[in-house]
């Protein structure tokens, strides 16, 4: 693998203990710069950072994506940075998405991920950003039950050739490289996206409003298996933290009228999910966490709350 001098690598970690040192095995071998900023794993993932030639920065509190991701880029001192999930492992040089940062009007560039089979991650790894009304056909469960619906094909890039050099919207965080002075200029990744989900689109949201260019390569590929850390955290507060930032996000980058379409779907989405978890899987804990995002996206309804409302005040 060429030896990627100059070039940084930040990887966020939370009880990734069992995906971290294939990552770092790989990550390591690049020649790269490496940080691991850890969100108070309670598992061994500091141990095994530890066996590792990187700067791990402890943090005694989970912190969030946002702010970990933050804090890994001030302390690299590098211009090109890579966020890399710790359930992603490089199969590739890193070089290529380095020359394309380094292009006149660039400011970040994405791999190609991959499955344990080799495929593309469809649908995941290259997106448009999201619309209101895609948002509101996932809140309310139509792009899962109609999933070749236009407007989700159209948000889900399904008809992206990932074998070609592409501009592009909003690629995944899990393998996206940074010009550290264009994050610098844009301040950084919005902490109030806390713990997870969205920080990332809001960051290419906005560097697409900057007018800066993001790239595809298909040359850098990292096999990731997806979602290991979120999957870790309980079913009711995934749905509380996923449907929070979509809120965030939309109160942000929508204009009144839009998000007051994204909030009802919110809530009627909702709703069905809550039939649907009580009375068919007997789920009351991931209901009532159900319950409590209606409430929230009914208080940014009546109440016109700002993006950097506390979810604890509302659940």
């Amino acid at each position: 693998m060429t030896q990627a001098t100059g070039i940084g690598i930040v990887v966020i970690t939370y009880n990734s203990a069992g995906d971290l040192g294939r990552c770092l095995d790989a990550a390591v071998a690049t020649g790269a710069e490496i940080v691991v900023v850890d969100n108070a794993s309670t598992d061994a993932t500091r141990e095994v950072a530890a066996r590792y030639p990187v700067l791990l920065i402890s943090n005694q509190s989970n912190l969030g994506f946002a702010a970990a991701a933050n804090q890994g880029f001030r302390a690299i001192d590098c211009e090109y940075v890579l966020l890399l999930n710790p359930d992603a492992i490089l199969q590739t040089s890193i070089e290529p998405l380095r020359s394309l940062c380094g292009q006149v009007n660039a400011a970040a560039a994405a791999g190609r991920l991959t499955g344990e089979d080799g495929v593309a991650q469809t649908g995941f790894s290259i997106r448009r950003l999201p619309t209101p009304a895609a948002l509101a056909f996932e809140a309310l469960l139509l792009n899962r039950l109609w999933p070749g619906n236009p407007v989700n094909w159209r948000y889900r890039c399904m008809d992206f050739d990932y074998g070609r050099l592409a501009r592009v919207e909003q690629p995944a965080g899990a393998l996206l490289m940074i010009r550290k002075s264009v994050w610098e200029r844009l301040g950084g990744f919005d902490e109030i996206f806390c713990p997870v989900w969205f920080e990332d689109v809001d960051f290419c949201r906005r560097l697409k409003d900057s007018g800066a260019d993001v790239w595809y390569s298909p040359d850098v590929v990292a096999r990731h298996a997806g979602g290991s850390s979120v999957q870790r955290l309980r079913p009711d507060l995934r749905q509380v933290y996923w449907y929070a930032s979509l809120l965030r996000y939309t109160v942000k980058h929508f204009r009144p009228w839009a998000q007051r379409w994204v909030f009802v779907a919110v809530m009627f989405g909702c709703l069905l999910r809550m039939t649907g978890v009580l009375f068919v899987r007997g789920g009351f804990q991931e209901s009532c966490a159900l319950g409590k995002i209606v409430r929230l996206a009914g208080r940014c309804l009546f109440f016109r709350l700002r993006t950097g409302f506390e979810v604890s005040l509302f659940i």
